[in-house]
């Protein structure tokens, strides 16, 4: 069963294979009518996607933000956001840029460890998209280092990977704050496994958090049942998304693809939060 909305997507405008056109074609093809699209530290690709959307489709603005806690990386989605601001912009170059550092000292690390790539194969791959692993990890894959991106990020590049590089990031609760200073909805993505959960969601509510990723792509239902309860603890409302990337091979799920889709209440209450902070 295909969820109808999808709260979590990347397109070429970060580490997609897909244009935020061919994502909304195929989000809208297999039955998504409400998507976000949070590419990583970028707003870049909505311009675009908004030239592909149908009168029945909503398109919601979003980044995905990349944050730090001692031994874990923590992930936060802003929903509703307006691109425009420029504060915004001028955080999410910052982030770029941090990535564009890290992702030259992962391949420095990983041509010291004898793999074949390049930083201009890499910079190659990612185009004008902001640059990230999953590049690093598709330029070890073509030139036959491994055998799957999977692969690449287990052996290689994971936070506790022999190559990997940390690059600068806000805390959790300093993106909650500024995603909130923005304007937007801000939403803790993929959290099944963070250690003390219960703790931390109680922190970023604080913070201004509303949101919390229940339906994620693969999820088993026992997993999402545990995640709805802590989100009704917490009064945060229970979203969810694919994490669509398009890296994975067959096995990865499309937009809207989620093991459990996001019930339509979820859908319905995220759209009069956005409605609110519109006016």
């Amino acid at each position: 069963m295909v969820s109808k909305g999808d709260f979590h997507c990347h397109s070429t405008a970060s580490d997609g294979i897909l244009s935020p056109v061919e994502l909304v074609k195929l989000a809208y093809e297999q039955g998504v009518r409400v998507m976000a699209l949070t590419d990583h530290d970028s707003t870049e690709g909505l311009e675009e996607a908004r030239g592909a959307i149908e009168p029945d489709f909503t398109l919601i603005p979003g980044v995905e933000l990349g944050t730090d806690i001692p031994g874990a990386e923590i992930h936060m989605l802003g929903l509703f956001l307006d691109p425009d601001q420029p504060e915004l912009q001028e955080i999410l170059k910052k982030l770029r840029d941090g990535r564009l550092g890290r992702g030259e000292g992962i391949v420095k690390k990983l041509q010291e460890m004898g793999k074949e790539i390049s930083w201009e194969q890499v910079r190659r791959i990612a185009g004008e998209a902001s640059v990230g692993r999953p590049h690093i990890a598709q330029a070890l894959l073509d030139n036959g280092e491994v055998e799957t991106i999977k692969e690449a990020f287990d052996k290689y590049i994971a936070r506790n990977g022999p190559a990997y590089v940390e690059r600068d990031k806000m805390t959790p609760v300093e993106a909650v704050e500024t995603l909130v200073r923005m304007g937007a909805i801000a939403c803790i993505a993929h959290p099944r496994d963070l250690e003390n959960l219960d703790g931390m969601l109680a922190e970023l509510k604080a913070a201004g958090m509303v949101a919390m990723e229940v339906y994620y792509k693969d999820y088993a239902p026992d997993e999402v049942e545990r995640l709805r309860q802590l989100a009704e603890k917490h009064d945060l409302l229970p979203l969810g998304g694919s994490d669509y990337h398009g890296l994975h091979g067959p096995d990865e799920p499309f937009p809207g693809g989620q093991h459990t889709p996001v019930p339509e209440a979820s859908i319905e209450a995220l759209l009069r939060l956005g409605n609110e902070r519109a006016r």
